[in-house]
């Protein structure tokens, strides 16, 4: 044979033949969850910039990242319009969140749990405006009617990529006590997963789950998190978890793979599916991975940045509109010790003008429980801003909703709430805290007003709330109590595990019903309180109504150690790189180690 011939015919067999030159295609999902409000990098609770995350940041990121591949799929986990205070243009035409989504051509956005904290007037808006599709597979109208599609199939470089949509069950818990779903109801994320696979296995190359859940189930209930689901559904190539706002690059369940992008737009996932076209012409997905990308420092997109401009002055100057004086002492002491809140250990100031709030304008409460999820909360003496009120009480959603209880009810609420700390051993020096519930996303240590007692932290959790009284009087287990507090955490209580759970307690006020939906918040009172029922001027004092007991060591050895601590001597125990404090106490032997 000719030379030039046989080239000819071999060069026409390897390139026509799949399995030497087979077809390969990567197809890149990026992914965020919990963004909160952070629009762009500012805060308006302190109306100072906030470099560690937000979309217009992310932004950037995609922006540089379509460059390389226009054929990126982009979505969202959910709890895109709480947070930040962007609630205030909740009853807009168009959410920020949604205008910034928009831009960004998302493919899908799932519903969080906060999504809700509006009605479904608010939310409704918000997802019809998104020009993205909404994904909720496991939420409908009475049991029935699907409130949202469950999934979303999108098309890239030839690849199908099913896109399923589900949302935590926790939500009916959460909203216990308040009618703000209306009809809704939350069915069991995994088997609606499984339903889905089946329908759509065959019209698709690869499946992807985008849920509003972390890792591992809530309140150890099963299928409430998005491992029970992977375990269950190994036909899933990977997961976008959300709403535990915690960073994971990678982890690996049942051949699954899952990733969450953190909160606040300080993260953003990136799972990486990689294919390859046999010779029927079919595609067989042969690798993947994930991991995340920070975006702390990262610059802000100027586009996003003018879209955004009209919302961020708004925010500005009503961040800043004086409401108020304080005087005579500060709300909040200063700490002892760097790095253990002194709102944490003590009755202060602050915690008592919300119970003061509370009891004024939901009148029928005579125990107000409040909790504060900055673990650095302060309000010095001088002008009470918006953003003070804010800053200090960051749910924008909480209200006062009382609920009719017995006496051993709220004991059993105070003692889960005790357990916040952990048990004091006789040569501890500090208090310290439980380094699951310091680690949680939420404060679980709430602060009762009304009644008085003390936490004794030589006792086991559950054996800790001492002298518990209400006008001087001892607490009895049938006594009637009527407790003010956020739905959102009698909801937590109530639910599957919690320390009340299956409890209904007679509703007796709810703020927002009253004063109406935004009117009706402990923000809003508070406001309305300092400005129109104290006329502007507040005098700063504290109830001492609680307190914390259990230390045997000398008052010398505290302070000793207080000094060593705030000198940098000596490092306070903590988790997760030090972005948790005091998660041990500190000894008569870590004294002794550093004063030798």
């Amino acid at each position: 044979m000719n030379k030039n011939i046989y080239k000819t015919v071999l060069f026409s067999l390897l390139v026509s033949s799949p399995s030497v030159y087979a077809e390969q295609v990567d197809i890149t999902i990026l992914g965020t969850s919990d963004l909160h409000g952070r629009f762009i990098p500012w805060d308006y609770t302190t109306d100072k910039p906030n470099l560690s995350g937000s979309l217009s940041q992310i932004a950037t990121k995609v922006g540089e990242l379509r460059k390389q591949d226009p054929e990126i799929i982009l979505v969202d986990a959910g709890d895109a319009i709480q947070g930040n205070n962007i609630e205030t243009f909740k009853n807009d035409a168009i959410s920020p969140m949604m205008l910034g989504f928009n831009q960004l051509k998302y493919d899908a956005y799932v519903l969080g749990n906060h999504e809700f904290d509006f009605g479904l007037k608010v939310l409704k808006n918000t997802v019809t405006t998104f020009n993205g599709t909404p994904l909720a597979g496991n939420i409908f109208h009475n049991a029935t009617s699907p409130f949202l599609p469950s999934y979303k199939i999108v098309e890239r470089k030839g690849i199908k990529i099913g896109i399923i949509g589900m949302d935590t069950p926790m939500i009916a818990a959460f909203a216990n006590g308040s009618d703000r779903l209306q009809d809704l109801t939350f069915s069991n994320p995994s088997i609606e997963v499984k339903k889905v696979i089946t329908q759509i296995k065959d019209k698709t190359d690869a499946i992807i789950l985008v849920a509003h859940m972390g890792i591992d189930n809530e309140n150890n209930i099963t299928d409430t998190g998005v491992g029970d689901i992977a375990r269950a559904n190994p036909e899933l190539a990977a997961i976008v978890a959300g709403h535990m706002h915690v960073k994971v690059d990678k982890a690996v369940i049942n051949g699954v793979i899952i990733t969450e992008p953190y909160k606040y737009g300080r993260a953003l996932s990136r799972i990486d599916l990689n294919f390859k076209k046999d010779d029927q012409g079919k595609y067989t997905l042969i690798s993947k991975d994930s991991f995340t990308y920070n975006m702390n420092k990262l610059p802000s997109d100027p586009t996003m940045e003018t879209i955004f401009k009209p919302y961020h002055h708004k925010l500005q100057q009503d961040a800043n509109k004086v409401i108020g004086q304080l005087e005579g002492q500060d709300l909040v002491p200063h700490n002892t010790i760097k790095g253990i809140p002194e709102s944490q250990l003590h009755d202060t100031g602050l915690t008592s003008l919300f119970q003061e709030v509370g009891f004024y304008f939901a009148p029928q409460a005579n125990v107000i429980a409040v909790h504060l999820d900055n673990m650095n909360p302060s309000l010095p003496v001088g002008d009470i801003k918006v953003k003070d009120i804010n800053f200090n009480y960051e749910y924008a959603g909480g209200e006062y909703t009382v609920y009719e209880m017995t006496g051993k009810d709220l004991k059993a609420y105070m003692e889960w709430s005790a357990g916040y700390f952990n048990s004091v051993k006789p040569n501890d020096l500090t208090y310290s805290f439980d380094a699951k519930r310091r680690s949680s996303k939420y404060s679980t240590h709430d602060i009762f007003g009304g009644v008085t007692y003390q936490i004794d932290l030589t006792q086991a959790a559950g054996h800790r709330i001492t002298n518990l009284k209400m006008n001087g009087k001892p607490i009895t287990d049938a006594q009637t109590i009527n407790l003010g507090m956020n739905s959102y955490r009698m909801g937590h209580l109530t639910k599957k595990g919690g320390v009340l759970e299956g409890h209904k307690f007679k509703v007796l006020f709810d703020s927002k019903a009253h004063y109406g939906t935004e009117a009706g918040t402990v923000r809003q009172l508070t406001m309305r309180y300092i400005r129109d029922v104290k006329k502007g001027h507040i005098t700063g004092k504290t109830e001492n109504d609680w307190s914390v007991i259990g230390l045997s060591t000398s008052k010398a050895d505290q302070q000793r150690i207080a000094q060593l601590v705030n000198s940098g001597k000596i490092a306070l125990p903590s988790i997760e790189n030090g972005r948790y404090t005091n998660t041990a106490a500190l000894t008569e032997a870590d004294l002794m180690r550093n004063t030798h």
